[in-house]
């Protein structure tokens, strides 16, 4: 029975150019002299060293621990000598510096003895830790530790198991020959994930431009085992969110994931690396990478995480006269490559050597002239030109009231714009000025809530003070009171005075009080009253000392 599939709005139909390195089997590269493996390769916290400058290594020695939640180890790709773990060059669109670990070569490829895993016998989380150690992370673009997305407790209620074989972005072929090549392996990393996860079902689906991957896998399945769907050729077809609703009808609310809607979907080389992490116990060391474009030959490549993108040029026969730079992933969501000394890591999939016939410099930004193209482009629903606005302006809270973090950054947007708006570049810079800002927010936050903390201490301790010391006041009083007899009789000698003085006070008549007025008698009994009240006051006060 033929599965009924759902149509997600918008998308665009991009020239492939997958015929120029899908015909050639993968490719090994040769082993070289040296190696740069940077310590931030997914999302979320960098690894940890826990090599320096001169130590020897093992091919699949764990160089990098996992440092936080959202993070995975890192491993040498060859046997050698740690020369620095220093900054340098690292894909990224600004052309940043990273931390990485440089490893010279000793040529002798020396590694570790791996073990493979008895993962039904396992508890989940023993080997959801191993996965962690092994460094295994997500290689279909978002690089998210797969250990996370491993756990059922996460993904509670998931009876639905994608595999994403799309490969919908132009020019990629990696999934392609991967899925040719060992589909059997891929099917066994299904089976671990299906295990760990508990889901009902296993739907593994391919563009019908891949017939040849497409007739592996069901060669490869085994009854019950998974479904393999044949979905059209449309990009972004391959977006998670999209092939989600192509094959299940299943659509993500705004903020929501997969697992919020019963489904979890893993990338085709992801559930290899998980095969090769489980069955044969080895860490994540390498990748699958297209090298196409403008270079002599053109192909896809067994890279060893670390290797220079030079190095992997020169592999494919280098660049053709004529080649205007290099792109790291694919032409709608991929960049422009600053330095070929950058490494090839776990989210590389692609490198294209560009030429001016196939990309052309970039046409000047005309004005947004309000035609409404990239709204009906968008497979997220969002409306493109209203973001641009926002955007531009810096009025972020507008943005976010326009959904701006539910655009998956496809650039179909860009790709249909008449006036060659670079659409996609304004989203990303409002995202990351968001993304700042909550940062500084939070910083903040927390700095003000230290300082109110600090102030409540002080005024406590203060407070606490001040009572200790009127208690220890109170305390020696009452305790020279009672227990010192010079006090006592100073004590004595000073009521007696009082006495006195107030009996001769009393004694005391004036004289010039005879035949008074009455006023004036009045006047003279209000001071008497005013003074005995004073001496009163006094004697109870002198009393209490």
């Amino acid at each position: 029975m033929t599965r009924k599939l759902y149509a997600f709005n918008g998308g665009i139909h991009p020239e492939g150019h997958k015929d120029v390195s899908n015909a050639a089997p993968i490719r090994s590269m040769p082993l070289l002299a040296r190696y740069v493996v940077p310590l931030r390769q997914h999302i979320g916290s960098p690894a940890r060293a826990l090599v320096q400058a001169g130590d020897t290594v093992l091919r699949g020695q764990r160089i990098a621990a996992a440092e936080g939640y959202v993070s995975t180890a890192v491993h040498a790709p060859t046997s050698g000598r740690v020369t620095a773990v220093e900054l340098h060059p690292v894909p990224h669109p600004s052309g940043l510096y990273d931390v990485c670990v440089v490893i010279e070569s000793d040529g002798l490829d020396q590694g570790l003895e791996f073990q493979p895993l008895d993962w039904k016998a396992l508890e989940p989380s023993a080997l959801r830790n191993r996965l962690r150690d092994a460094g295994l992370a997500g290689l279909g673009g978002a690089v998210f530790p797969s250990y996370i997305k491993l756990n059922p407790g996460a993904a509670r209620g998931l009876d639905t198991l994608i595999l994403n074989g799309a490969e919908c972005e132009p020019w990629i072929t990696c999934d392609d020959r991967l899925m040719r090549e060992r589909a059997g392996e891929i099917l066994q990393g299904v089976a671990v994930m299906r295990h760990m996860l508990g889901a009902r079902e296993v739907l593994i689906g391919i563009e019908d431009n891949k017939p040849e991957a497409i007739a592996a896998l069901r060669a490869a399945v085994v009854a019950g085992e998974a479904e393999i769907v044949t979905v059209p050729t449309v990009y972004p077809g391959g977006a998670g969110k999209q092939l989600t609703y192509t094959l299940t009808g299943r659509e993500n609310p705004a903020g929501a994931r997969s697992t919020d809607i019963g489904v979890q979907v893993f990338n085709v080389g992801t559930a290899h690396a998980l095969y090769r992490a489980v069955v044969l116990g080895e860490p994540m060391l390498s990748r699958i990478v297209t090298v196409t474009g403008h270079v002599a030959r053109p192909g896809n490549f067994e890279v060893l995480l670390g290797t220079p993108v030079r190095d992997l040029i020169q592999a494919a026969g280098g660049a053709l006269a004529g080649a205007s730079g290099e792109v790291v992933g694919g032409p709608m969501m991929g960049f422009d490559l600053m330095d070929l000394a950058a490494p090839i890591t776990k989210a590389v999939n692609c490198i294209i050597v560009k030429d001016r016939a196939h990309f052309p410099a970039r046409a000047p930004a005309l004005p947004c002239i309000r035609c409404g193209a990239c709204a009906r482009a968008c497979p997220a629903k969002l409306q493109p030109f209203e973001l641009y606005w926002f955007s531009r302006a810096k009025d972020f809270g507008k943005t976010q009231a326009y959904k701006l973090f539910d655009c998956i950054e496809c650039g179909c947007c860009s790709f249909v714009c008449p006036s060659h708006i670079p659409l996609v570049d304004f989203y990303r810079f409002a995202k990351s000025e968001i993304w700042e800002r909550e940062q500084h927010k939070s910083g903040a936050d927390q700095a003000r809530a230290r300082h109110e903390f600090k102030e409540f201490r002080l005024e406590r301790e203060k407070q606490e003070k001040a009572e200790k010391l009127a208690a220890k006041v109170a305390e020696n009083r009452a305790r020279d009171a009672s227990a010192d007899p010079q006090a006592q009789a100073k004590h004595a000698l000073v009521q007696a005075a009082m006495e006195r003085a107030k009996k001769a006070r009393e004694g005391i008549a004036p004289l010039n009080t005879e035949h008074l007025p009455a006023a004036a008698e009045k006047e003279i009994a209000e001071i008497e009253a005013r003074r005995h009240a004073t001496e009163a006051a006094n004697q109870e006060t002198a009393g209490r000392e």
